[in-house]
């Protein structure tokens, strides 16, 4: 029998944040996590409680069970032709589910394969654009990529900026946590302002109001 993917949603849009931010994406969207069930009642036990994504279950747009042909096959029908064709997997924690057969698939049907990452589980070479966001106390396994976004603040130390920034990624970002009824956004251009290797992330999907 062949394998399954659960997939959340999967849909095109704009690429909201980071140094892929403007470009045009299939976002690929796998259900699950490792740091967090998704459930409201288990926020205050997980390792991450400040996720504002959901993905559990395969309720989203275009979400439900595929096999490696039919996610293929999703993912070009969403991708409107031109241009460099280019998916982001996404989650959850998409390495829980995405392996080489369907990398290759997914390049072999001409798109540049993008993952975003909680950095916890090893990231196969053959991605193309390796996105990694770390967590406080979840332990990193990768250290090397093209950006690394960091949440900012986290009040861990495990998750303070200085702990990361010689590790062997092209870009730094931080992103204001999105939390309610604060805003980071003073408190991050602050610390980049005062430590020019890092960049800001704004999540401008949100400001434009698209998904």
């Amino acid at each position: 029998m062949p394998r399954s993917y659960k997939i959340k949603e999967c849909f095109y849009t704009l690429q909201g944040e980071g140094a892929q931010s403007g470009r045009a994406a299939v976002f690929l969207r796998f259900t699950g996590c490792n740091l967090w069930s998704g459930r409201e009642e288990d926020r205050h036990a997980a390792v991450c409680q400040f996720c504002d994504t959901d993905f559990i279950g395969t309720d989203g747009t275009n979400g439900g069970r595929y096999t490696l042909r039919e996610c293929v096959e999703l993912v070009q029908r969403l991708w409107p032709g031109g241009g460099n064709p280019y998916v982001v997997c996404t989650g959850g924690e998409p390495l829980l589910q995405l392996d080489l057969p369907l990398i290759s698939a997914l390049q072999a049907a001409g798109f540049e394969v993008a993952v975003e990452t909680n950095g916890t589980l090893p990231v196969p070479k053959e991605i193309d654009w390796v996105c990694v966001s770390p967590k406080a106390n979840a332990e990193l396994v990768v250290t090397q990529g093209d950006e690394l976004k960091l949440v900012y603040p986290q009040r861990e130390a495990q998750a303070q900026p200085d702990r990361f920034a010689d590790m062997k990624f092209q870009h730094f970002f931080l992103q204001p946590k999105d939390e309610r009824g604060t805003n980071h956004t003073a408190a991050t251009v602050a610390y980049c302002l005062s430590h020019p290797r890092w960049k800001v992330s704004l999540q401008t999907h949100k400001i434009m109001g698209i998904e």
